[in-house]
């Protein structure tokens, strides 16, 4: 009997922008912030964040549908509170939050990728560059407010994977680290709070230096956390023990890879490790699926840069005089490439 083929697949990724769009739309709104630990009418809800009437239940309900809400009851007493991830990574006042990267996603790469197609067949970035003329970096770096913007945006996404990697991984026997791109000092504040031992250099362009002497400070770990400007390309970086990149190898093209890989194998110290955390692709490209679509998201933002594959990893670190590797599992399709020198 010929098997009965079924387009249900295709029409989910068809649409997937639709749950998208409705979820990034409420985090626009500040809804799931608006919640808090409250319960609230759609009425209630509706008249809150100021909507129309027209499109409530169906915005509210499709959202517990998608498992963001929850609701007890039904109909117009039915009573509508956040889920417990929601509520956890969506509501501004969980120390959790990473709302900040919905935000960015919602007000600049939701339009930018439907130029996907212009990006595959020129090879270009599909960005701001268009508009302005001006790199993707260039452009934030000139404006105070947005650089913030984006700079929390990193951070909240990344605070999970940097609490795995500090938990996985063999801090005990190191002393001093160094965190190159290093933003908010985030990966060394949480490393630095569960291995009290250690010592960090966060390394970053000297616009962003007092964003993160700021954290620094709120968290009380200026003793401990020494912040370095500068530019990774141009100037050495500081020598440790652990070299950290969160994130930071895909926003490059090959080449650049290979730089920053040589700097960091001249700035350890002999038997220190060089961790490149990010999507890392399996190596038979057929799983990661979200680490593939960020691959592409760096063609649509930078044109030449990519995401790559743990053999690749290995294969530039050989290259550049590393021994030995190791891939440790973080949060979500994150992980940890390791190369020891």
């Amino acid at each position: 009997m010929k098997e009965q083929l079924d387009p249900t697949h295709i029409m989910q990724t068809a649409t997937a922008f639709w749950p998208s769009k409705v979820l990034l739309t409420a985090v626009e709104f500040d809804l799931f912030t608006t919640l808090g630990d409250k319960s609230m009418t759609a009425q209630q809800l509706g008249d809150t964040l100021g909507l129309h009437p027209r499109g409530t239940y169906d915005f509210f309900d499709a959202l517990v549908a998608l498992k963001f809400l929850n609701r007890d009851g039904d109909g117009p007493q039915g009573q509508y509170k956040n889920a417990p991830e929601t509520d956890a990574f969506l509501n501004k006042t969980s120390p959790t939050y990473a709302g900040g990267m919905l935000k960015m996603l919602n007000s600049r790469l939701f339009g930018f990728w439907n130029d996907l197609g212009t990006a595959l067949k020129t090879g270009k970035p599909q960005n701001e560059i268009k508009h302005s003329g001006k790199p993707m970096f260039e452009e934030l770096y000139s404006d105070e407010e947005r650089l913030g913007q984006f700079l929390e945006a990193m951070s909240g996404l990344q605070a999970t994977s940097f609490k795995m990697l500090s938990e996985k991984f063999d801090f005990p026997k190191y002393k001093t680290v160094s965190d190159i791109g290093g933003a908010l000092a985030l990966l060394s504040r949480v490393i630095g709070e569960d291995h009290k031992h250690l010592t960090f250099s966060t390394f970053d362009v000297p616009a962003v230096a007092p964003h993160a002497q700021k954290h620094i400070d709120a968290a009380g770990m200026s003793d401990r956390i020494t912040v370095v400007s500068g530019d990774f390309f141009k100037d050495d970086l500081p020598k440790a023990d652990v070299i950290t990149m969160g994130n930071i190898l895909h926003d490059w093209n090959l080449e650049k890879k290979k730089i920053l890989i040589n700097k960091a194998y001249d700035a350890l110290q002999e038997g220190g490790a060089f961790i490149a955390i990010g999507n890392i692709i399996d190596d038979a490209r057929r799983e990661n699926v979200f680490g593939l679509l960020m691959s592409l998201n760096m063609l649509i933002e930078f044109g030449d840069a990519f995401d790559y594959t743990g053999a690749e990893f290995r294969e530039w670190c050989t290259e550049a005089g590393f021994k030995r590797f190791d891939i440790i599992n973080l949060a979500g399709p994150s992980s940890a490439a390791i190369a020891f020198k």
